[in-house]
């Protein structure tokens, strides 16, 4: 695996295999990589003949800088596994790299940045697509890939490759779990003992609402049992718990005849937040 700095090195390696017609897969990540991120190497590596992952955390998505600050960092783990996992890129760029100055440009996604992760994380998607755009436009990959558990950023993200016309197919790996269905997130690291147990309630509710919504019930129903048992978790609380259109995250009051359709959640266990989703029609 070789590992580049700067944009000239990707320029640099990458072209000479662009030109030799190469297919070229980026796997953008933030570090303290975990399985669901292999995952993503794995499915790149069978559909592309190059991989390349970038490691960046990206301080423009954080509107927390508590968070910013705390997020996980297993840089030279992350390096073994890479490298294990067959990677022929790491791009590993500092800050200065990708921000020689502070962006002036900001990008609004309209009715999805304004709405769940939108508007608990004011500017955090415009964040999200600046680092990306400026990814696509450095890496130049054919193809990219993404984990299903950020879903509302996957619709950022080709939004943004529709809307700015990029030549890149994106690609959307499902979610990775544990046994006990906690979705893998770099933001478990930080959850004590007692906080991991109690994240179990997540997918516990999710999987819950599914199966009452296939069964027929009706969403108010189930939202009041859902806050129910995040009541009884006195280390859980709740943010938010949507029905959404899986692809344009419109909210829902109820499925109707809607086939493409999405619950989202976010909860904090002490100062961790975690996300997740779960498909209804999969």
């Amino acid at each position: 695996m070789y590992i580049l700095g700067t944009k000239e090195e990707v320029n640099n390696n990458l072209h000479i295999l662009r030109n030799s017609n190469k297919t070229i897969g980026l796997v953008p990540t933030m570090g303290a990589l975990h399985q669901g991120h292999l995952e993503l190497v794995k499915i790149a590596k069978q559909y592309s003949d190059i991989v390349v992952v970038s490691i960046f955390i990206n301080p423009t998505q954080f509107n927390n800088q508590e968070d910013f600050e705390k997020y996980p960092k297993t840089l030279d783990k992350d390096l073994e596994l890479l490298d294990k996992s067959g990677v022929d890129y790491l791009f590993l760029p500092d800050t200065m790299e990708i921000y020689p100055s502070k962006p002036m440009l900001s990008i609004d996604f309209g009715h999805l940045d304004k709405i769940l992760e939108g508007s608990f994380r004011p500017g955090h998607f415009n964040g999200v697509g600046i680092v990306v755009s400026k990814l696509l436009n450095i890496v130049k990959p054919h193809q990219a890939y993404f984990g299903q558990k950020d879903l509302q950023q996957v619709a950022i993200i080709k939004r943004l490759v529709h809307d700015l016309s990029f030549d890149v197919k994106i690609n959307v790996v499902p979610t990775v779990r544990e046994e006990d269905g906690v979705a893998l997130s770099s933001r478990n690291l930080r959850l004590n003992s007692e906080s991991r147990q109690a994240a179990r309630i997540i997918s516990k509710t999710l999987f819950f609402a599914k199966s009452e919504l296939l069964g027929g019930s009706p969403w108010l129903s189930i939202r009041k049992k859902i806050n129910q048992m995040f009541e009884s978790e006195p280390k859980a609380k709740l943010e938010y718990f949507e029905l959404v259109t899986s692809d344009s995250f419109y909210v829902l009051e109820d499925i109707g005849e809607e086939k493409n359709v999405s619950i989202c959640t976010a909860a904090y266990f002490g100062d961790v937040r975690l996300i997740d989703n779960i498909s209804i029609f999969d």
